[in-house]
């Protein structure tokens, strides 16, 4: 091995150590809490050596937020491609979205965190092309549920395409999921059963898109066994890296 493959094998190994350590350390007192002197004081490393690696502390957080989104595409992937309707398919992202969520709830904060203004103006350009990037498998899954419902006849197009179209599943589900993340806001509201009501609205949601075939909403036995099919069918299989404590 050359002299400039191991330098590079050496930086990667320390970005790993760096983004292995900042994690744990969100995960022991919050994204708040993490100061650049001390990861770098907890790996061993000059703080000089950790700018050499990201150029500020939102550059981390968006840096460690790509790192796990890989793991969250393949509940996307594996729900986009369960043998099934094209709508039962796009209803099983979002379930699949809320379960990796409750499995890995200091990754959603911080994938929150990372797409406000404040962080994602703070990080770099290469990072937040990255992060970009990341999100490009997942994004290409719901588009491909939305078109094959609009060649087969399940969803009329309404004028628009099928990436527009996409928008509005995958906004209720953020947004919903940000609302429930946000501890105690829900509950306050006299709001009860969060995660059953992002079901509902996403049939609602879908049913005003004429996307077929239709489902009675508030009809919760059959909403429920549809989950639990999802469930069974579709997220049985996927990966635990929660259950071994590694948040977020």
């Amino acid at each position: 091995m050359g002299t400039k493959e191991r330098r590079q094998r050496e930086f990667e190994a320390r970005e790993r150590l760096f983004l292995d350590t900042a994690r744990t350390l969100i995960r022991d007192e919050g994204i708040l809490a993490l100061q650049m002197a001390r990861l770098a004081r907890a790996c061993d490393y000059a703080t000089g050596t950790l700018y050499q690696h990201f150029s500020s502390k939102e550059d981390l957080l968006v840096a460690l937020a790509t790192r796990r989104l890989e793991e969250h595409a393949q509940y996307f992937c594996q729900a986009a491609t369960w043998q099934a309707s094209t709508r039962e398919r796009m209803f099983a992202l979002t379930v699949a979205d809320y379960r990796f969520a409750r499995r890995h709830p200091g990754y959603s904060r911080l994938l929150q965190f990372a797409f406000t203004e404040v962080v994602w103006d703070g990080a770099s350009e290469a990072r937040r092309r990255a992060l970009q990037d990341a999100l490009q498998p997942p994004a290409r899954a719901v588009r491909q549920i939305v078109q094959e419902a609009i060649d087969t006849g399940d969803l009329p197009d309404h004028g628009q395409d099928a990436g527009a179209l996409m928008l509005g599943p995958w906004g209720l589900c953020t947004g919903i999921q940000s609302m429930i993340q946000t501890r105690g806001l829900l509950e306050g509201l006299g709001i009860p059963e969060p995660g059953q009501q992002l079901f509902r609205h996403s049939q609602f949601l879908l049913n005003g898109l004429g996307w077929q075939p239709l489902m009675n909403p508030v009809d919760d036995k059959a909403l429920s066994r549809l989950v639990r099919r999802i469930e069974n069918e579709v997220l049985a299989n996927i990966g635990t890296a929660a259950d071994n404590g590694m948040e977020p």
